[in-house]
């Protein structure tokens, strides 16, 4: 059986849903059904042993968590953030209180402020990345 991923019932069900575990979630779609059920951010969801796909650009919000996760492989991991550049974030995908477990993110940047793009250089392993 082929699910159309377009359809409507496929984004209530895919928006309704409070977990994600052992999965490919390919992040626009994601957040396109999110955007057309009128939720701008996507919230309260969990993620285990995921992988997340882009081609993306995600900004983690408030309550939102990474654990163990590989952000990506890149010759410099710096090359995963983007600073934002002005008050609001307008072509990213937003996440508020999610969390991330044993994630692998394939293809996908990270914005944010000049507080969160700190922490991310300091408190997030870069799991598979090499550092130069």
């Amino acid at each position: 059986m082929v699910t159309d991923v377009m359809s409507e019932a496929f984004g209530r069900e895919i928006v309704a849903r409070s977990a994600f575990e052992r999965e490919a979630v390919w992040l626009p779609l994601l957040a396109i059904h999110h955007l057309n059920a009128g939720v701008p951010v996507i919230t309260d969801k969990m993620f285990i042993d995921c992988v997340l796909e882009g081609p993306a650009m995600i900004a983690p919000l408030a309550g939102t968590t990474f654990d163990s996760c590989d952000m990506g492989a890149v010759e410099n991991p710096h090359s995963l953030l983007f600073k934002a550049q002005g008050p609001k974030l307008v072509g990213v995908i937003g996440f508020r209180d999610c969390t991330f477990v044993r994630c692998r993110f394939r293809q996908v940047g990270f914005s944010g402020h000049d507080d969160f793009i700190e922490a991310m250089k300091s408190d997030l392993p870069l799991v598979g990345a090499t550092h130069s």
